[in-house]
């Protein structure tokens, strides 16, 4: 049977994999590789610091290796904190790799309110959000605002009248979207209700902001919208409502997938037939990946809008049934994670309808592909059968490479997932330092490859030749791994993912 998507009947929820059969490990094979240096990038005292998941925006490193992201603080956080300050023991700051050195980018007003960057340009300009302090009256949180920090210092994109805004992403034009929310009641605002629960919120609305002007670029037909991605050309990925009446199966009214150009407006890309979907990447094709419900609302299966229709990813695919759409690239070329025969949660690449197989490491039953560069190098992870054990991969000219093998040994990392790599082929992830065994006490981190460390050179002494895995074809036979037994920081993986989000959990 064929692995799909659970969509869960409320706003958000939370991703868990389910039944995924063993398959029998490729192929060794002997190989050299360039070694890299490891930028352990530590925490402003507290005990976390993360680059953001793929798909919320981006991007996370720009073409001089330059990274954002959020790191714990110290500070003891208000018991009424909103994102991106969870409860944790201490407040999150956000946070840059720039100039070799780690920065604290601030918040608004003062030191105890959160802040999370989610996207760095070329000109090293770098939007996200933080909290201002104020309380918002209507739901009883804390405010955010969208906020841009260049040159030192940090701006407020303000919002439309309400008491939230967000920025998720910018391009090298210095064009900035996210959302931003107005003073008209709405119980299922995409943020007050999605995100917070409550239905005393007000309309969430997708912005544009350029030129020091912040423009609300509509809706599909319903009073919200949220702007996720903008491309180099200026197209605007998000989704929208396109009613104000609430589903049966989903509790919120119907939202779609949008495009959104200078010349056409909003155009609604639909869904492959239930009343929910969002894109999770967007290229400069004006190109569009992301999730959507099937009929009924109780499946969801990737889709590609290639600017004339709308793919589902899972049906038109050969040689395998694609799982997840991570990101697209510029020549239309999407990795994820797909179904295979005898393995059926593997790291994958959908090309055309061509469905490739990427692999996993050595005798791991699970993994999944998140973002790529123009080299054709790939990154993401790998899990082992019992879940006990998850690594960063990086998939390069047909082999897969766990990328701690590719560091010095005893390092102050175990390096778990790769969430942006450049066209340098510098890497950005996250690891877990000693002691620590999930994503609640993670370290960002950057991988440097050592022929681009001109100064400095420790942390790039010379290993022993590494381990890579030449995908072979798996064995006929197969037995499933029971629920319980499915890799829990998988399942937190996907959670942290798609918390944004109203789809479900995958299933046979």
């Amino acid at each position: 049977m064929k692995s799909r998507i659970w969509v869960c009947t409320s706003a958000i929820a939370i991703f868990t994999l389910l039944v995924i059969p063993v398959w029998v490990a490729a192929q060794q094979q002997q190989v050299n590789k360039p070694r890299y240096k490891l930028i352990d990038l530590g925490t402003f005292g507290g005990s976390a610091s993360y680059v953001n998941p793929d798909g919320n925006g981006g991007p996370y490193m720009n073409r001089e290796g330059e990274v954002v992201g959020s790191s714990m603080t110290s500070i003891r956080p208000r018991s009424d904190g909103n994102y991106p300050c969870p409860a944790a023991a201490g407040v999150f700051h956000a946070m840059a790799w720039l100039d070799d050195s780690v920065t604290d980018l601030g918040s608004l007003r003062d030191r105890h309110n959160c802040g999370n960057a989610l996207a760095i340009n070329n000109a090293g300009e770098m939007v996200g959000a933080s909290e201002n302090g104020l309380r918002d009256p209507a739901t009883d949180a804390v405010q955010l605002r969208a906020v841009l920090w260049k040159d030192g210092r940090i701006e407020n994109l303000g919002t439309f009248g309400g008491n939230h805004s967000y920025a998720s992403a910018i391009n090298n034009q210095g064009q900035i979207v996210g959302f931003a929310l107005n003073k008209v009641p709405d119980p299922f605002s995409l943020f007050d209700f999605g995100i917070g629960g409550s239905t005393k919120g007000t309309q969430t609305r997708a912005f544009l902001w350029e030129n020091q002007h912040k423009q609300d670029l509509d809706t599909l037909g319903g009073p919200d919208a949220w702007a996720i991605f903008v491309n180099e050309p200026g197209h605007v990925a998000g989704f929208s409502y396109t009613n104000s009446t609430p589903n049966p199966t989903t509790g919120i009214p119907t939202a779609d997938p949008f495009f959104w150009s200078k010349e056409g407006g909003m155009i609604d890309l639909g869904t492959l037939g239930g009343t929910f979907g969002f894109p999770v990447g967007l290229n400069d094709r004006g190109q569009v990946i992301g999730l959507s419900n099937l009929a009924g609302d109780q499946t969801a299966d990737p889709f590609l809008w290639d600017g004339q229709r709308l793919i589902d990813m899972f049906t038109a695919g050969s040689g395998g049934s694609f799982l997840f759409a991570n990101a697209i690239d510029n020549a239309g070329e999407v990795v994820g994670a797909a179904a295979f025969s005898n393995h059926p949660f593997d790291a994958a690449t959908w090309k055309e309808g061509v469905v490739s197989d990427l692999g996993a490491l050595p005798g791991d039953c699970f993994s999944q592909a998140f973002v790529m560069n123009a080299r054709g190098q790939i990154v993401g992870n790998s899990a082992t059968c019992d879940g006990k054990t998850i690594r960063a991969a990086l998939w390069e000219d047909g082999k897969v490479f766990d990328l701690n093998a590719l560091i010095l040994r005893n390092s102050s990392l175990l390096l778990v997932e790769s969430n942006a790599i450049n066209d340098r082929g510098e890497i950005a992830g996250n690891g877990f330092p000693h002691g620590c065994t999930d994503f609640s006490c993670t370290h960002a981190f950057v991988l440097i490859p050592c022929d681009r460390v001109h100064s400095d050179k420790e942390g790039c002494e010379d290993r022993d030749q590494s381990i890579a895995v030449q995908p072979g074809r798996a064995s006929e036979s197969s037995n499933a791994v029971p629920p319980e037994n499915v890799p829990k920081l998988f399942r937190q993986r996907l959670s942290w993912h798609y918390r944004f989000h109203g789809l479900g959990m995958p299933r046979n």
